[in-house]
């Protein structure tokens, strides 16, 4: 499997008239689609170079010199086409203003799925303005209302990123299941709501690594109208080849005092949560006498990868 998952890798193309984000962006429509590309974009990138679908289940798209592999419909694998359900339903929250958070998470015991192998956390804000995608990083800051040309290098620097860490990943193992749950706010959100490809969730109290985890922060875009924050959690075992300074790694103990990031005031009290327990703000909706709402789809399970 690490043969399949290394062997892909960004190619160098040099023109293409397939390019995948627009040109410009002036107005909350125009970065609605950014902020909808820019996530498809990642979410392809993520299941590309992780190897989970065969190479049917993808098209060619450029970003300057880049070639990337976009997810397509392919009825050859009933998978990938659960995963474009997932990414079409995020693309309706979106819409709606209501998407607080996507999560993507994989692990490989159906019977526990709190044990996890790895979570990717697509964290998305909204302004009064419009959109901004906001990723963390120490090393690379878009502020709202800067120009096209801005967003379009902070966007590439990021898909570069987002590829280099996930060639640097250690192997999946040959069996894996998929899901994502979505987060919302909910002062907006109707409780009836739920977008196509999702039902009604339940908020995991914690997620489990076996070994010890490290948070890796991908980067930040922002469009001066939305904004979506990345992070990436692994086993640190798994990742220990990765030496880039691109990457901001946290303590293993704050990342399980962090856990997901499910508002701005969690971010702040991350100090009293046992080590190990992935605790996604149980306490501010205690506080508020209203659960957080979650949606989750059906899991996609994925045997023997080849």
């Amino acid at each position: 499997m690490a043969t399949v998952q290394l062997s892909r890798s960004i190619r160098i193309h040099k023109t293409s008239k397939k390019t995948v984000f627009p040109s410009q962006i002036t107005n909350e429509h125009e970065s609605l689609i950014m902020v909808k590309k820019l996530f498809a974009t990642s979410i392809s990138c993520i299941t590309y170079l992780r190897g989970l679908f065969p190479e049917s289940s993808y098209g060619e798209r450029h970003l300057d010199d880049l070639s990337l592999k976009i997810l397509r419909e392919d009825k050859k694998c009933p998978g990938s086409l659960h995963i474009i359900k997932w990414i079409q339903g995020c693309f309706d929250a979106l819409e709606k203003r209501y998407l607080h958070m996507a999560v993507l998470t994989l692990y490989t015991n159906p019977k526990e799925p709190e044990k996890v192998t790895e979570i990717y956390q697509f964290k998305f804000k909204y302004t009064q303005e419009g959109a901004t995608m906001d990723f963390d990083s120490s090393n690379t800051s878009f502020e709202s209302g800067t120009n096209s040309e801005d967003i379009k290098k902070a966007s590439v620097l990021l898909i570069r990123k987002l590829y280099t860490l996930m060639q640097n990943l250690g192997p999946l193992p040959n069996d894996v299941i998929l899901t994502m749950t979505l987060h919302y706010y909910n002062a907006v959100t109707p409780n009836d709501y739920q977008p196509p490809g999702f039902k009604e969730g339940v908020s995991s109290h914690f997620l489990l690594f076996e070994g010890e985890p490290v948070n890796l922060q991908v980067g930040m875009v922002s469009t001066g109208f939305h904004s979506m924050k990345v992070k990436v959690t692994a086993e640190a075992t798994r990742v220990s080849d990765l030496q880039s300074s691109l990457f901001q790694e946290s303590d293993t103990t704050e990342i399980a005092h962090q856990g997901l990031d499910c508002d701005e005031e969690e971010e702040e009290r991350n100090t009293d949560m046992q080590k190990m327990n992935f605790v996604c703000s149980q306490q501010s909706s205690e506080r508020s006498g209203k659960k957080r709402k979650v949606s989750e789809p059906v899991k996609v399970f994925i045997p023997d990868r080849k």
